[in-house]
């Protein structure tokens, strides 16, 4: 055998098991998971719309057939005048007549509208209001982790633990990835 084919294959050898020994090496030395120094749940309220609908007892005042109020005005000018007219004497009792017609028309106007206005009827409306229920509802976490002596910060939609795992330098966050490896 010749002896430069020797040293090329002896040399070549070492070269190959120097580069597979590295690369173990550092395959080794890498981390394979980042330490969790902190986790924090996170929240967010959520607001859902609902009809809220309930049967309600209105009460309405009837339409008067004597809007003005004449009928009860007119009855009592009458009768004011005429007790007006059996109080007053002599020459005072135009004035009490007319004092009396004043004030009972007054009164009768203001009776007719008393009357009136507990002229009522009932009925039942549904009656239907806009209400929100609220809640609380996982908005993921935020992770607060170690890697080659660095703290880092990430956002996940799990809790990872007390370690996440590292594929090639990198966290893994997706679960599904996570459960591949294991």
């Amino acid at each position: 055998m010749n002896k430069s084919l020797i040293i090329g294959l002896a040399v070549g050898a070492t070269a190959v098991t120097a580069a597979g020994a590295f690369a173990g090496y550092r395959m080794v030395a890498q981390p394979r998971s980042a330490e969790v120094v902190s986790v924090k749940a996170l929240t967010k309220m959520t607001r859902t719309p609902r009809q809220d609908c309930h049967d309600e007892q209105v009460t309405h005042t009837k339409q008067p057939k004597d809007e003005h109020r004449l009928a009860g005005t007119a009855i009592g000018a009458v009768v004011g005048g005429l007790l007006g007219n059996r109080i007053g004497g002599g020459s005072g009792k135009v004035l009490a007549t007319v004092a009396g017609a004043g004030a009972g028309g007054y009164a009768g106007n203001k009776i007719e509208q008393k009357m009136q206005n507990g002229n009522t009827y009932t009925t039942t409306e549904h009656r239907c209001v806009t209400a929100y229920d609220s809640r609380k509802e996982p908005a993921g976490y935020d992770v607060v982790y170690t890697l080659n002596g660095q703290e880092h910060h990430v956002h996940m939609d799990h809790d990872p633990g007390h370690e996440i795992p590292v594929k090639d330098g990198h966290i893994v966050i997706d679960s599904e990835e996570q459960h591949t490896q294991s």
